[in-house]
């Protein structure tokens, strides 16, 4: 006698397998559901949606950060007092939370194009919500230590902007895809009906979008202005030690117009070069002087700093990620590097014929040259012999003082003033941080001939998109960068940007067109076709809401054997449903 077990059938669905059992860990065929997603679900899919445009946010905001990165770092060690590079987590842990949150964004739309019911597992929601609080803890943390930063935003959009826009037009138009399946096989009129307002009211958005973005680099060429002179900003740090010989030598090899650099007075009158208020960061002044390793760096005589070493932090930390790049002879002249004067750097601008800015740092109240401060860089500044057309004077303490002393001094501000301000004081340049003007501001400014310069600006798009605004000058830390840019990275004519526009929107208004038509004759000739085209096995599993694994398979059993019993041959059935089959049988006696 032959006895039968139960016939069992699959059907190879190793994608849809991947998908929900990635998703949701729903691998079999009968965890799986074709009914609406719950409200929690729901609920758990706008926070994936939330945490997704929160982590985009984030991440366009580092990648655009990328030209203050020294800066950010010289902030946190004026915080923690210990030299780090803090990018690098932040990058890693940006990274991986905005690759990990977009796969499951893709996976979540697959679930929809699918008809699969949202099921995200318990694992992707911890993962999810640690990207979501890190993301909102590190936003907070920026905006409350580095909030001035949030500038770069609107500033980059400037350049990426009409290109972002392209971007978001495309993955609206692919989109489509999923919304017109979704609406054609939706029962419910009203469900069509809000979801392709819905849809179209985000379509016409970005289609009207390019009204409201401005970009100076959208011009006519003809109208472009000379190409922005570029200062080395404390030499060219990211080549040799800020503030050496060595640093200003590599700046001026990049022809720059100026050299820019930080003054603080030592003990016995003696300007020379210090971004920092101690020498802990830049120079070995732990080994020399152990017990002082902390005190101000203008606490210091010049005799005490000619003892140190300003180049071997510079080939141990290695800031900007270039020591691996310099030979041997420039690491050895790197680490003989000692603190500069600001007389040694006057005398090899005048050299070179290169203008100088420099900031000066007032000394303490107690120091000895708290009164005669101005007077003591003067004499310096007259000592080293050069010219004055070639000084830009910044202090605003005694400027009339200085003005009868050396007339010759270009007359510079710090600090954003009206034009009308600054030429009654008789100042005809601006040193400001780029995110301090816009493009009115320079307008304004050049119109009133005040010569406007930025700080800092390394990377070419800021570059690009200052020379576009009408910036006479610019101050960087990487002028070999800089020097490689010469001409704007994109420049459109009016016309050409509106030809761009309009043909974006022409195209994507016509796929999307093509894609509902395409998807609703689909679905019409899919509904005709009959009964026998379903899969019977999803028949069963849409009939059983809520039932157990175990009564679905039971199902799906009787269903197979009810067919068999009416005279179909098992092979036959298998070949038409398209299924791969096995029997196991055993004699007994």
């Amino acid at each position: 006698m032959v006895k039968h077990q139960p016939l069992q059938v699959y059907e190879r669905q190793l994608c849809l397998s991947c998908i929900t059992g990635i998703y949701g860990c729903r691998w079999k065929r009968y965890q799986r559901s074709h009914d609406d997603t719950t409200k929690w679900e729901l609920l758990w899919s706008l926070i994936l949606l939330l945490t997704f445009f929160l982590l985009f946010v984030w991440s366009y905001f580092w990648w655009e950060a990328d030209n203050d990165y020294n800066e950010f770092n010289w902030f946190l060690y004026n915080r923690s007092g210990e030299w780090t590079d803090g990018t690098v987590p932040i990058l890693a842990t940006t990274a991986a939370g905005f690759t990990y949150v977009s796969f499951l964004m893709v996976l979540a739309l697959c679930h929809v194009a699918l008809g699969q019911q949202l099921n995200l597992h318990w694992l992707h929601k911890i993962g999810v919500t640690a990207a979501l609080l890190t993301t909102i803890i590190g936003i907070v943390s920026v905006n409350q230590t580095w909030g001035q930063e949030w500038d770069v935003v609107p500033i980059s959009l400037q350049a990426t902007g009409p290109f972002l826009h392209i971007g978001a037009l495309a993955a609206a138009t692919a989109l489509s895809w999923i919304v017109a399946g979704q609406v054609a096989r939706a029962e419910k009129t009203i469900f069509q009906v809000v979801v392709v307002l819905l849809y179209l009211s985000m379509l016409l958005g970005l289609y009207f979008l390019p009204i409201y973005i401005t970009s100076p680099c959208i011009m006519d060429p003809s109208s472009l202005k000379p190409r922005p002179e570029v200062f080395g900003h404390q030499g060219d740090p990211m080549l040799a030690p800020e503030n050496t010989l060595l640093s200003f030598q590599r700046a001026l090899q990049m022809n720059v117009t100026g050299l820019e650099a930080d003054v603080t007075i030592s003990m016995d009158g003696v300007p020379f070069l210090m971004r920092d208020l101690t020498l802990r960061r830049t120079t070995d002044v732990e080994k020399v002087f152990p017990d002082r390793e902390r005190d101000k760096a203008s606490q210091f005589n010049w005799t005490d700093l000619q003892q140190l070493n300003a180049g071997q932090w510079f080939l141990k930390y290695d800031p900007f990620w270039t020591v691996n790049k310099m030979s041997l002879r420039e690491k050895n002249l790197t680490a003989k590097q000692s603190v500069c004067s600001l007389e040694q750097l006057l005398r090899l601008a005048s050299f070179h014929n290169s203008t100088v800015v420099f900031r000066l740092r007032r000394p303490p109240p107690e120091h000895p040259c708290y009164t005669t401060w101005i007077n003591d860089t003067l004499q310096v500044v007259q000592q080293s012999g050069v010219p004055q057309s070639l000084v830009m004077w910044t202090p605003d303490d005694e400027r009339a003082q200085v003005k009868s002393f050396a007339p010759g001094f270009i007359q510079t501000s710090l600090v954003k003033r009206t034009p009308k301000d600054l030429q009654s004081s008789g100042i005809s340049r601006l040193l400001l941080r780029y995110n301090q003007v816009n493009t009115n501001d320079i307008t304004d400014y050049s119109r009133n001939n005040i010569s406007l310069t930025l700080y800092t600006v390394n990377e070419p798009w800021l570059y690009s998109v200052l020379w576009c605004s009408g910036v006479a000058s610019v101050s960087s830390e990487a002028p070999h960068i800089l020097k490689k840019v010469p001409y704007p990275i994109w420049l459109l004519r009016p016309n050409e940007y509106c030809l761009m526009w309009v043909s974006a929107d022409l195209i994507s208004f016509a796929v999307v067109i093509g894609i509902f038509i395409l998807q609703n004759y689909h679905t019409i000739r899919y509904r005709m076709s009959g009964m026998r085209s379903y899969n019977p096995e999803q028949i069963m599993l849409s009939a059983a809401v809520r039932t157990s694994s175990r009564d679905i398979n039971v199902m799906k059993e009787k269903l197979i054997f009810s067919e068999v019993r009416n005279g179909g041959s098992a092979e036959e059935l298998f070949e038409e449903h398209g299924f791969d089959s096995y029997t196991n049988q055993s004699i007994s006696q």
